[in-house]
């Protein structure tokens, strides 16, 4: 494992948590109601990857599983897989309601599914790992400007914002378990270093080539491609005051360093909210 481990006050053990939102169906398009209908359309269409993702991550993380000997790490590759299983269930949930609305949205999720299938399928296993590590830092960041941009969440639906939340902390519990297995088993010399951020560099141009256009399909089919104040209140979510991307384009970049660590960027203050979010959500689904 990095050295950068060291700097961690304590190793964070993730825990899997079975936890369900109720999502109001009726409301997909239109959820957040302060952020407007693209921002909403955003991250629905984020959404729609995301149980496929995770089945990814958790098949590339599985897979080796036998060659850890770590104890620790042993226990959280456990609660990584149950953690992101249990995030599937629930954005699968999320994706029938956008299902229902969108023809391009389902599509959308097949197509995606047979890349990652061909991807462990055909391609060597380190490579499948290399992109879940790099997808793994793509989540955490996301995650931490939810965490700690307030206004991200302020006027959104209660249950959809849950989840997003909920998400949010344990992308954040989980953040370091992918690249630990990793650095356990690819190592850290220059040749696990150049996959790393070949990795990162590809997923990027892939991951926004696939998702932008899909997003702009979205908004055409729910009449809000040409929304002005949408697009005005968008910009400000994600690149301008708000700025859920702008604010992480630092950390994102900070996964080349050859020394880098995901708790380099050391964001468990968060984690102190899990009991209180709990607390909430019973609140909630009652």
């Amino acid at each position: 494992m990095s050295d950068n481990r060291k700097h961690q006050e304590a190793p964070v053990l993730p825990v899997r948590r079975d936890v369900r939102f109720g999502l109001p169906a009726d409301q997909i398009g239109s959820w957040h109601y302060t952020a407007g209908p693209v921002f909403t359309a955003f991250l629905n269409t984020f959404s729609i990857v995301l149980p496929v993702g995770e089945r990814f991550f958790m098949d590339n993380v599985r897979a080796y599983r036998d060659q850890i000997t770590d104890p620790e790490l042993k226990k959280a590759v456990t609660a990584f897989i149950g953690q992101e299983a249990m995030h599937s269930r629930e954005h699968i949930e999320y994706n029938n309601a956008l299902f229902a609305v969108s023809s391009i949205a389902p599509k959308f999720e097949k197509f995606v599914g047979k890349i990652l299938t061909s991807i462990n399928k055909y391609a060597p296993r380190p490579i499948g790992l290399a992109g879940t590590i790099a997808l793994e830092h793509f989540t955490a960041l996301l995650a931490d400007s939810v965490l700690s941009e307030p206004r991200i969440s302020e006027g959104a639906e209660p249950h959809y914002a849950a989840l997003w939340r909920w998400h949010s902390l344990e992308e954040t519990e989980h953040k370091a378990v992918a690249y630990d297995v990793w650095e356990t088993v690819i190592g850290t010399g220059p040749g696990a270093y150049a996959l790393r951020a070949v990795g990162l560099a590809a997923a990027t141009v892939i991951f926004w080539g696939l998702v932008i256009p899909v997003f702009l399909e979205v908004l055409r089919e729910e009449g809000k491609l040409t929304d002005v104040d949408g697009w005005k209140k968008f910009y400000k979510f994600t690149m301008g005051d708000i700025g859920l991307i702008r604010i992480q384009l630092r950390n994102y970049i900070d996964y080349f360093r050859p020394d880098f660590h995901p708790w380099d960027h050391d964001n468990r203050k968060y984690l102190e909210q899990i009991d209180e979010f709990l607390a909430y959500q019973q609140s909630l689904a009652a």
